[in-house]
């Protein structure tokens, strides 16, 4: 019992956050898998029916609901008798071990150390899925780990989308670099880079356009983009976020398909998880895409983007 008090005295506010961030997909999951696992001590044809049911509806993806489906039946073919507790420790558990961890080239730990720097991550997404807000967040919080952050006003098409990520720039207390309405954005990618070797930056941001993610012309920008960057920064971009909306659901998993066949996508941020009860699409695009979350976003302020914990994360789904 000692025990027990301490660790739930030990509960940081990235917890509680995420937990709160998190609850209307956990209320929502939880009703269908206390309905699920009550009164069960066997897993039969029936209750893996039901538990198929409980997770594409659940926003999980019909592709990883078959997966963990599959890694279930392998787990209890020798043995039938599994209790309600085992089941959900089970379920727990492979859904966990679906998702990927982020490469080490590629830390999501802000403090942790690049392999070179200027780091220069670019950040794509569809206009309105919080991209412009995740890239002020994610600055805020290499900031307070002691790197020095640039960021670069990519996205020169969309009215009002380089004084929005100045905003951001300000209360992240970094610098951004920008050209006028309509500019190449390859330019001022270039330009920005070009800035980042002179201060000696750590890590640079790069802002894209975010327009119909249908349109290929978005596509071969973005394509331009890095080749530029690449001939300013060897190896760059080193990273590229894709940013979602979990609130949209299957329609994030769409998007996900056309940025992924066109540009090398390396980690994903989804955002507002904190105002849907669709939180299950993060392992649903995890596992199908075979591509890291990186960070998630549980809500509006500069230090509610958070590293992605997979076992958090499905420790906060469940309630455990």
């Amino acid at each position: 019992m000692a025990l027990f008090k301490r660790k739930k005295a030990e509960k940081t506010r990235e917890d509680e956050r995420l937990e709160e961030g998190l609850e209307k997909t956990r209320t929502s999951l939880f009703k269908k898998f206390d309905r699920l696992v009550r009164g069960k001590d066997t897993v039969d044809e029936t209750v893996l029916d039901e538990l198929e049911e409980v997770l594409v509806t659940s926003d999980v993806g019909v592709k990883t609901t078959l997966d963990i489906i599959k890694r279930i039946e392998s787990r209890v073919s020798a043995d039938k008798y599994v209790s309600a507790a085992e089941l959900q420790q089970m379920i727990r558990d492979e859904i966990s071990g679906l998702m990927l961890d982020s490469a080490p080239e590629r830390p999501a730990d802000f403090a942790a150390d690049f392999p070179a720097t200027p780091h220069v991550i670019m950040v794509v997404g569809v206009n309105g899925v919080g991209k412009t807000t995740s890239i002020g967040k994610i600055a805020y919080r290499y900031r307070l780990a002691g790197k020095n952050v640039l960021l670069g006003a990519g996205d020169t098409f969309r009215a009002a989308a380089t004084e929005q990520l100045q905003i951001w720039g300000e209360r992240a207390e970094v610098d951004v670099i920008k050209q006028g309405h309509g500019a190449d954005p390859a330019a001022v990618a270039f330009d920005t880079l070009a800035a980042a070797k002179k201060r000696d930056a750590d890590v640079v941001l790069i802002d894209t356009a975010g327009r119909l993610h249908t349109k290929a012309g978005l596509m071969d920008e973005l394509a331009k983009v890095k080749r530029v960057m690449d001939r300013q920064v060897e190896g760059a971009p080193h990273e590229v976020l894709l940013v979602l909306d979990a609130s949209t659901g299957q329609n994030a998993i769409r998007q996900a398909e056309v940025f992924t066949r066109s540009v090398d996508v390396t980690g994903l941020i989804l955002t507002k998880l904190d105002g849907t009860a669709k939180g299950g699409i993060v392992i649903g695009i995890s596992n199908e895409f075979q591509i890291p979350v990186k960070y998630i976003g549980v809500g509006e302020q500069l230090d509610d983007l958070q590293v992605f914990d997979r076992r958090r994360f499905v420790e906060a789904l469940f309630g455990v």
